[in-house]
């Protein structure tokens, strides 16, 4: 790391199509990087990378503040409506090899609706997917990311008691990642005070994991 007064973290979004990628994505870096729009078939088609502005206020090492930039790419949904899961997966890889080769993956972050239930062959392809792209490590380097909270909220349900009634699915997914989870509303702009917040809890799971990174090459299969 160049600068040893900023801090850079290195994350992906991963997930179905309207899930709320995109959205999530942009709500990380504070800006309008992604494309996200409700739509019939799947928005994002390539993958494509989005970096913060320098970041203070989240982060303290050693006493001294450090400045905080966050590097977002986002995929192709999985499965998708125009392209293959192979074609997905391989676009993914090769963008993830290119982007976060040298530096390395701190976090994939696959995004779930919060209001949708997560059957098992929902959740099976995207723990399949998410193994073959980052390898027999993926649990400790993955977090789920709960999207759409604004409308479990709205049907009130708490968090306490949304985990309470999940689907068996969900919350062996959820353990299967040592519980590294964020609720996420999908207001059209995040406020400040709320991005500061999911920005330290993953900031959290990457100390957990002495804030090592997933080093990921590309492969031809």
């Amino acid at each position: 790391m160049a600068d040893t007064n900023e801090m850079t973290i290195n994350l992906v979004v991963l997930g179905r199509t309207q899930t709320g990628k995109s959205a999530a994505g942009n709500s990380l870096l504070g800006s309008s990087d992604f494309e996200s729009r409700r739509s019939p078939s799947s928005v994002t088609t390539c993958c494509s990378l989005g970096r913060s502005c320098r970041i203070l206020g989240i982060i303290r090492r050693n006493g001294c503040e450090l400045s905080l930039r966050v590097q977002v790419l986002d995929t192709p949904s999985y499965p998708h409506t125009g392209l293959s899961k192979e074609q997905v997966r391989d676009t993914v890889r090769a963008a993830l090899a290119h982007h976060f080769g040298k530096e390395g993956l701190h976090l994939a972050l696959l995004v779930l609706r919060a209001d949708l239930p997560l059957c098992p062959d929902e959740g099976d392809d995207a723990v399949q997917f998410i193994q073959e792209l980052l390898g027999p490590t993926w649990k400790d380097f993955t977090a789920v990311l709960l999207t759409h909270a604004d409308k479990a909220e709205e049907a009130g349900c708490s968090e306490e008691a949304y985990l309470h009634s999940a689907s068996s699915t969900l919350l062996s997914l959820l353990s299967s990642v040592q519980h590294k989870y964020i609720f996420l509303d999908n207001q059209k702009s995040i406020i400040k005070e709320e991005r500061t917040i999911v920005l330290r809890k993953l900031l959290n799971f990457i100390r957990q994991n002495n804030y090592q990174v997933l080093l990921l090459k590309h492969s031809k299969e």
